[in-house]
């Protein structure tokens, strides 16, 4: 445990980042598995929605600093791919 007090703030500051990124990869994970969800039920045009909010909430953590930008650019480019193999 700290003892200092810039320790304890910085330790506080941590765990609320912690949570709110913990939060946000969580969002994007699940509207990941909804895209999937809709492309095993034939369901192209719900695929296709939950996609452009997939790649809205990565391209967002890429700027707030919550995952790496080629972290992003890979899982963009992997659901590209799914996505586009079921509609042509």
């Amino acid at each position: 445990m700290a003892n200092h007090p810039s320790a304890l703030k910085r330790m506080k500051q941590n765990q609320k980042r912690r949570l709110r990124n913990k939060s946000y990869r969580s969002r994007i994970n699940t509207t990941i598995k909804k895209i999937f969800t809709a492309l095993d039920d034939k369901e192209n045009e719900t695929a296709r929605l939950y996609y452009q909010q997939a790649l809205a909430r990565l391209d967002s953590a890429v700027n707030k600093g919550i995952i790496h930008r080629k972290t992003a650019s890979r899982r963009i480019s992997r659901l590209t791919k799914k996505v586009e193999a079921n509609f042509s």
